[in-house]
């Protein structure tokens, strides 16, 4: 199995964003011989939030695998994220000092599946890429974002939280 860690950092200002970053781990098994993957990401934006508003705060990104090697293997490959710096994946939380601001990530745009590690009511990302004649192939997963209303004790401030984005690939 092949890891790659990424992580998610977030920030409330005047902007919500959720940014993710790359962190590798050693490969083995199969793939080691014939196959490499990365991983990139696209940041979640929430723009501006008004904690008094009654309203969800949306917005998507997203995780891409790129996987490259021998043409025509196939390689099945996982996505895990973690529950962040908050204790449960129910609803994740960016702090700004001792101040919280609670939000999620989701896998699907109906905000109903939260995107983790399959543990806990989550679920993971699972996919199967076959390398094209050039040798590489690219799935992408979306990740939905909300900060949900009504946080009226929330401070102005610049939130941010730490997700680890688990890949993993045979």
């Amino acid at each position: 199995m092949n890891r790659l860690a990424a992580r998610l950092r977030s920030a409330l200002a005047a902007t919500v964003a959720v940014l993710l970053a790359l962190l590798s781990s050693p490969a083995s098994a199969l793939c080691t011989v014939t196959c490499s993957c990365a991983v990139s990401t696209t940041n979640v934006v929430f723009g501006a939030i008004n904690p008094l508003s009654l309203a969800n705060t949306d917005s998507a990104g997203g995780v891409s695998v790129t996987c490259g090697g021998v043409a025509g293997l196939l390689i099945p490959l996982q996505v895990d994220i973690s529950k962040g710096s908050g204790t449960s994946f129910a609803a994740r939380s960016m702090a700004y000092g001792a101040n919280k601001l609670s939000y999620n990530l989701y896998q699907d745009s109906g905000y109903s599946m939260v995107f983790g590690d399959g543990s806990s009511s989550t679920v993971d990302a699972s996919a199967s890429i076959t390398l094209t004649a050039l040798g590489t192939a690219t799935v992408n997963f979306p990740v939905y974002g909300r900060v949900f209303g009504a946080q009226s004790t929330t401070a102005p401030g610049a939130y941010s939280d730490a997700i680890a984005v688990t890949l993993t690939y045979y």
